[in-house]
């Protein structure tokens, strides 16, 4: 197993740990070190590509495993959040359903030969996700620099980015979709 897909397991086994801290509530600072560790994780998703690239070890199993560790740890935040009442239970379905619905969308287009890369608005969507989420971690922190309530614009941005970026992907598809479902 090379470097690359190594650093994307990690990103996969902080996932557990990142849950475990902010769901417990005896860790003290829980949520500080909880947003620390999904920073940490968060920040070997460039890396690992960066790795792949600059030693041109790009493997399936890489392409396979870097958007699976990407959504779990997406997901698994998520869910914690709604769990702890930070967020609304549909902002968490929106951006994992849009995570599901694109993943199938590509998918279908692997089975017809074609790959889709990550878009830049599909990169932009997730720096929103990740932003957001850290910041919803430290808002009681952000609450005395910023009296706004910074967290929920955020979130709302991530919502309309995942929406775009989802609605985009399918737009694309378009030609090859009609195709796929009319055979």
């Amino acid at each position: 197993m090379n470097l690359a897909n190594k650093v994307t397991l990690t990103r996969i086994l902080f996932v557990p740990l990142f849950m475990i801290i902010l769901l417990i509530p005896e860790v003290p600072y829980r949520q500080y070190l909880a947003a620390f560790i999904f920073i940490l994780a968060a920040s070997t998703d460039g890396l690992d590509g960066y790795i792949a690239r600059s030693r041109k070890q790009i493997t399936r199993f890489g392409t396979f495993l870097d958007p699976l560790a990407d959504k779990l740890l997406v997901s698994a935040a998520l869910i914690s959040l709604v769990e702890l009442g930070k967020i609304s239970a549909w902002v968490a379905v929106i951006i994992i359903g849009r995570e599901f619905a694109v993943t199938g969308l590509r998918t279908i287009l692997a089975a017809e030969g074609h790959t889709v890369a990550a878009s830049k608005l599909g990169k932009l969507k997730t720096v929103f996700q990740i932003v957001t989420i850290v910041v919803i971690l430290i808002d009681e922190a952000l609450q005395f620099v910023i009296p706004l309530r910074i967290s929920q614009i955020i979130l709302y941005l991530a919502v309309f980015f995942t929406l775009w970026s989802g609605i985009d992907y399918f737009v694309k598809a378009k030609a090859v979709l009609k195709n796929r479902l009319e055979t």
